[in-house]
């Protein structure tokens, strides 16, 4: 019966199960990666003191969900999305780009308003917590704006684990699928 089976797509299904196989492998070790990210997180105390960011030498990873200062000399032109106050309420977040120096740059989000009003900020001292993606959340906020729900570690998912999955269902079903097509094919042989 294995003398009959084609050899070509037979190698190329093998070697498509064997991609996601390998992919699923190494989303499991993602999801043990995020898990020690996430208590990393967890585990700052919520009154450590603020750290003075400087520059490209001041965003590392672990310094996210810190409480941060900086200055931010001169802010490019502001922006607003839709955003969440500190009560829960929807409405919109405005957001001013700092250059911090001749590579590195972050985000401030000022803070929030009911309507999409036009803000002014010309820059100067910021304080507040670190977020995903250079983004720091001015507490107190900026801008005559109000207060914004601060990010939160909890609000990052590990699905790593589901990607695993999915990687590991990809194949079986990817061999079930070629397992019924050569039934069929030395059935009718």
């Amino acid at each position: 019966m294995i003398t009959r089976l084609p050899l070509i797509p037979t190698l190329l299904v093998l070697a498509a199960c064997g991609v996601m196989i390998a992919l699923g492998v190494w989303q499991l070790g993602r999801s043990e990666e995020k898990a020690e990210m996430l208590a990393r997180f967890a585990a700052i105390p919520v009154d450590a003191p603020a750290l003075e960011l400087r520059g490209a030498n001041g965003w590392d990873e672990d310094l996210m969900y810190r409480r941060v200062t900086f200055t931010c000399p001169a802010p490019g032109p502001l922006r607003s999305t839709a955003g969440t106050n500190a009560s829960g309420a929807k409405g919109w977040t405005h957001i001013a780009p700092c250059a911090l120096s001749e590579r590195d740059a972050a985000e401030v989000v000022l803070g929030w308003s009911r309507d999409p009003v036009s803000v002014v900020w010309s820059g100067g001292d910021v304080a507040g917590m670190l977020g995903p993606n250079k983004k720091v959340f001015a507490d107190p906020p900026l801008a005559d704006l109000e207060p914004l729900a601060q990010p939160d570690p909890k609000d990052l998912p590990n699905n790593h684990l589901a990607y695993a999955g999915q990687w590991f269902f990809f194949a079986l079903t990817a061999l079930v699928i070629y397992g019924f097509a050569v039934r069929t094919r030395l059935h009718k042989a």
